[in-house]
């Protein structure tokens, strides 16, 4: 058996496992898969099929590599790497700190994992229809100064980014917020420039 013929075989496998999104992104309002919601899943079927898979970090690329353990076959799965950065209220980006690695390797380790065993999450691809806008809507009116409304917006958009599975997703989330956005272009400019920064890094990764 081929190293694709056992990988179509682990997908098929997974889809007969039930299980269970305990991501909870409240801003967006949506739930999605966690990788320990379906990592063990896969290493059962994976040593069953015969298949194991290598993560790394290959200069600005993260790479899944599933090894047929009984050949010397192997698949690769390769998505550019996004810096994680936060964004200070002064408009300038905090260097990556050891925890926004983690959240980096975390992250990546996921979105290559969901890629490989194609597993699709439509809540996520959905939050960018237009929901958005309400969400933080009903959570800005918590916030009392402009400066920080600001600040909290982009923030969470972000954060909503960040959970875009394409580049549709990520298009929309943007024309959703458009008219907030155009205010912190306006009056804001620092902000808005850090936020169009990580939008381009975040739509890199889907490629053209």
């Amino acid at each position: 058996m081929t190293v694709y013929k056992k990988l179509s075989k682990a997908r098929l496998d997974l889809l007969s496992v039930k299980m269970e999104k305990s991501g909870h992104n409240k801003f967006a309002g949506f739930h999605y898969f966690e990788l320990g919601d379906f990592i063990p899943h896969i290493h059962k079927i994976f040593n069953e099929v015969g298949l194991v898979g290598v993560f790394c970090f290959e200069g600005n690329n993260a790479t899944l590599t599933v090894h047929d353990t009984d050949g010397n076959g192997s698949i690769s799965f390769v998505s550019p790497v996004v810096a994680a950065t936060k964004v200070e209220k002064d408009g300038s980006q905090k260097p990556e700190s050891i925890q926004d690695l983690g959240a980096k390797h975390t992250y990546m380790r996921r979105y290559l994992w969901l890629m490989a065993m194609e597993i699709t999450e439509h809540d996520a691809v959905d939050a960018g229809t237009g929901d958005e806008t309400k969400q933080f809507k009903q959570e800005k009116e918590e916030v009392t100064s402009e400066g920080e409304d600001r600040e909290l917006f982009v923030t969470k958009m972000i954060d909503w980014a960040n959970e875009a599975q394409d580049r549709q997703g990520l298009t929309s989330l943007w024309k959703s917020n458009q008219s907030k956005i155009d205010e912190i272009k306006k009056n804001a400019p620092a902000l808005f420039k850090q936020l169009q920064s990580k939008f381009a890094e975040i739509k890199s990764k889907f490629g053209e």
